[in-house]
């Protein structure tokens, strides 16, 4: 096959274009004899023709294999330290009521960052111990509500937080335990680790202020400081980040043991995924020994005992875990520039209502042809949405064979993570329906919306 002069760099031509990448489709995704693939046992053909597409699908066991699997890395590495570490699923990623009873079932915490995933998180019957609250402007009423609950931990994100959820848990009576969220100043996919100027952003204290407002924060009888908290960024690679983040807060942590006491270290989360074969993460059990062995190092040329520890994992466990399912709708060939060369434009039956990743990172994603396999010869896609909009792309650069055409169903893969929770109905579409597959059995976690949830909140639809 010739080469195809608008391919990016990292794209190669599959030699089978018919596999599915290893490290970016779940496990269990497979052909059966005829071509079609299935997920966790189910034929994708009879989970489309039940459920319609664009459909969501999460692999369960892949989901429950990905919690463990970090679960573990981070726990063996903690002890290995002499310490713990105990993991908050960051329910931002993906979230339903049934999500929150397998992370129930994991024993995993679970961190939610508004009043309305709150409430998912409570009706999945998680206990409220277990569940942390973030965001960056946490009313009354939602701080209220989050302490009437009983919630593990509030992240206060601003000092204006410090009175009002002492307010809260003094009416009440009771004790809040708190974190507070630190910039340290390091981003992650700047690749320069060592910057000192990276505050300009809305979340978290500067780490200069700490230490007033931590004394703000023990001041109140009605609140338990239990430490810092940090996240650098997300989709990260490497690990020098994550440490250098570390160190700077245990110069403070170090600090605040001298008037009382600081018993956690939360350092967040922001694990990458492979979203395409060029995606290269690191193995989770390298990154948990790095950064945890990083911690203690630096506590002992501190002179102090190592903190409890704790992280936000969301995407590893979620995305890897999750497809979306779609129909072909329209194609053509669209010549490019004067090498005419030929990018063809797949179109199918949903676009960034249900991935606004792309549109609004241009994040990369991977793309195979589900409802049959093909001899053809791999064809430079761009797969896109059904939006009024340019931007509206899926996929922005892949191949799939040749011979795609109107009705095949196609696969995008690595979507657990932040496609469901971003949807919209921008153009007035349905969001999708979401099902967990597993041992041959499809289970309906969210059902498809219809024309009438469109109206339903249309206060003049019948005047």
């Amino acid at each position: 096959m010739a080469e195809n002069l608008l391919a990016p760099s990292w794209l190669k031509a599959p030699e089978d274009v018919n596999a599915f990448a290893e490290g970016v489709w779940p496990t269990s995704l497979s052909r059966d004899e005829e071509g079609f693939a299935l997920i966790g046992s189910v034929p994708v053909d009879e989970l489309a023709q039940k459920f319609g597409t664009p459909l969501y699908v999460i692999d369960k066991d892949e989901f429950f294999r990905r919690a463990e699997k970090i679960k573990n890395a981070f726990e063996f590495a903690a002890i290995a330290n002499g310490t713990t570490a105990k993991l908050y699923y960051a329910g931002k990623a993906l979230l339903t009521t049934e999500v929150v009873r397998w992370i129930d079932q994991l024993g995993l915490q679970l961190d939610t960052s508004s009043v309305g995933e709150l409430a998912v998180a409570l009706a999945g019957g998680i206990s409220p111990a277990r569940i942390g609250l973030h965001g960056n402007n946490k009313s009354h009423s939602e701080i209220g509500r989050a302490v009437s609950a009983g919630v593990g931990v509030i992240v206060i994100d601003s000092e204006i937080e410090i009175e009002r959820i002492a307010s809260a848990a003094g009416a009440q009576d009771m004790i809040q335990p708190v974190r507070l969220r630190v910039n340290t100043g390091v981003h992650a996919h700047t690749h320069e680790y060592l910057a000192t100027a990276r505050e300009d952003q809305k979340f978290g204290i500067a780490l200069a202020d700490v230490p007033e407002i931590v004394a703000k924060i023990r001041s109140h009888s009605h609140l338990q400081f239990l430490g810092l908290h940090s996240h650098i960024g997300s989709q990260i690679f490497a690990v020098e980040g994550f440490i250098e983040a570390a160190k700077r807060l245990l110069k403070v942590h170090a600090e605040l043991l001298k008037t009382g006491e600081v018993p956690e270290l939360n350092l967040g989360g922001g694990f990458g995924v492979a979203y395409t074969s060029s995606d290269g993460p690191l193995p989770i059990e390298e990154i948990a020994k790095a950064i945890i062995d990083a911690v203690a190092s630096q506590c002992s040329q501190l002179g102090i005992d190592i903190p409890a520890l704790a992280f936000e994992p969301g995407r590893y466990i979620a995305g890897p875990a999750g497809i979306t399912l779609y129909n072909v709708g329209t194609i053509k060939d669209v010549i490019v520039g004067e090498d005419e060369q030929v990018r063809k434009y797949v179109s199918i039956d949903g676009g960034m209502s249900d991935n606004a990743r792309p549109a609004l990172y241009s994040a990369d994603y991977s793309v195979a042809l589900v409802s049959r396999t093909s001899a053809a010869e791999p064809a430079l896609v761009r797969v896109v949405g059904k939006h009024c909009e340019s931007g509206d792309i899926v996929v922005r650069d892949a191949y799939l064979p040749e011979d795609i055409t109107a009705n095949d169903l196609v696969a995008v893969a690595t979507t657990g993570a932040y496609c469901f929770s971003l949807a919209s109905n921008y153009n007035y579409l349905t969001r999708p329906a979401m099902v967990a597959v597993s041992n041959g059995v499809a289970d309906l976690l969210v059902r498809a919306e219809t024309e009438v949830d469109l109206l339903a909140r249309d206060a003049k639809v019948n005047k």
